[in-house]
C-alpha cells in the first residue's frame, strides 16, 4: 500500500496564551501544519524495454599495453642505470625502455617458465643499447672509456676545473686526453653533392 500525504494549514489566531504578567495584546501562536494520510493500492508504472548498451570494441593491442604498463617501474630502473653511465637524459632513455617493454609484451607467450620481467629486461636493454650505438660515437670506443668520459662531462658541468679531472677520475692526464679525443669525435652526416 502506498500513502499519499496532503499538507493542511491550520491557524490558531484566536487562542490566548496566559502569560506571567498581564499584557494588553493577545499573543498569536504560529501556524500548525497537519498532514492527512490516504492509502490506496500502488501500481508501478509500465516498464519500457531498454535497448542493450552498445559495447565499445576493445583495441586489439589492449592486453599487450596493459602488460607493458604494469611493468613501467622496470623501464624506470633500466633507464636510470643508463642515465647514470651516459650523458643522455633520463626521459629519453625511459621512452626507449618503454618501447622495448611494448615489443616484449607483443612477443611474450608465457611458455617455458620464464617470467615477463626477465624477458622484458632484455628487450628494454637492447632498445637503449641500439639507440646509443646508432646515435653514439663514430669510432669504436670501449665502454669503460665512455663511462669515464660521461663522468668527466658531469664533473665539468658541476664546476670542476678541467685540470683536476684526471685526478678525480683516477687516470693519468695522457689517458684522459686520449679518452677525450676518442669520445668527442662524433659522426656528422653531410648532404650529397649532385
Amino acid at each position: 500500500m502506498a500513502q499519499l500525504l496532503l499538507p493542511l494549514l491550520a491557524s490558531a489566531t484566536d487562542v490566548v496564551v496566559p502569560s506571567p504578567r498581564p499584557l494588553r495584546r493577545r499573543r498569536r501562536l504560529p501556524c500548525v501544519h497537519l498532514q492527512l494520510v490516504f492509502a490506496f493500492p500502488y501500481q508501478p508504472p509500465p516498464q519500457t524495454p531498454r535497448k542493450p548498451r552498445r559495447q565499445r570494441p576493445e583495441h586489439p593491442q589492449a592486453a599487450v599495453h596493459r602488460l607493458a604498463l604494469a611493468h613501467v617501474d622496470l623501464a624506470d630502473k633500466i633507464a636510470g642505470n643508463f642515465a647514470r653511465r651516459t650523458t643522455h637524459p633520463f626521459d629519453d632513455l625511459r621512452q626507449l625502455a618503454v618501447i622495448g617493454l611494448l615489443k616484449a609484451a607483443a612477443r611474450f607467450d608465457g611458455r617455458g617458465g620464464r617470467s615477463f620481467r626477465a624477458y622484458a629486461r632484455t628487450y628494454a636493454n637492447g632498445e637503449i643499447t641500439h639507440y646509443l650505438r646508432d646515435h653514439g660515437f663514430a669510432i669504436k670506443v670501449p665502454p669503460s672509456w665512455r663511462d669515464l668520459y660521461a663522468s668527466g662531462q658531469k664533473l665539468l658541468c658541476q664546476g670542476t676545473p678541467p685540470a683536476e679531472l684526471p685526478e678525480r677520475l683516477r687516470v693519468t692526464s695522457e689517458r684522459w686526453a686520449e679518452i677525450s679525443v676518442a669520445c668527442s669525435v662524433r659522426l656528422v652526416g653531410l648532404p650529397q653533392e649532385t
